[in-house]
């Protein structure tokens, strides 16, 4: 199992041997947005109202789904990368947030009650 921060390597490593150099982050961001997208729009498909295209094989979706959600978590990365955020440490401050935050309150919504 790979730790996050050799995942922010990993990436790094394959942006500076493959991808030449970093996209702007304004370009990283509006890629991440169409990243999204895409995994939205299957979504939508497999678990929402729409359906598949005639063209489009339903049976490969969770590939689809798996590339899709591969694809924003690189962009992210990329972005981390080159804003020097270690995503580790963000992540873990993150959950504490939440966890002070949030202690009781999903607890007590009654919206999520069985």
């Amino acid at each position: 199992m790979m730790k996050l921060n050799e995942y922010q390597q990993k990436v790094d490593d394959w942006i500076k041997t493959h991808g030449v150099r970093y996209f702007e982050e304004k370009t990283n961001t509006l890629l991440l947005v169409e990243e999204v997208g895409e995994f939205a729009r299957l979504i939508a498909r497999q678990y929402g109202e729409q359906s598949f295209k005639s063209s489009e094989n339903e049976n490969e979706i969770k590939m689809q789904l798996e590339d899709e959600l591969a694809d924003i978590l690189f962009v992210t990365v990329c972005l981390a990368n080159q804003m020097g955020m270690d995503l580790e440490k963000i992540i873990q401050r993150n959950f504490n947030k939440k966890t002070n935050r949030d202690a009781e309150r999903h607890k007590n919504n009654v919206k999520l009650k069985p």
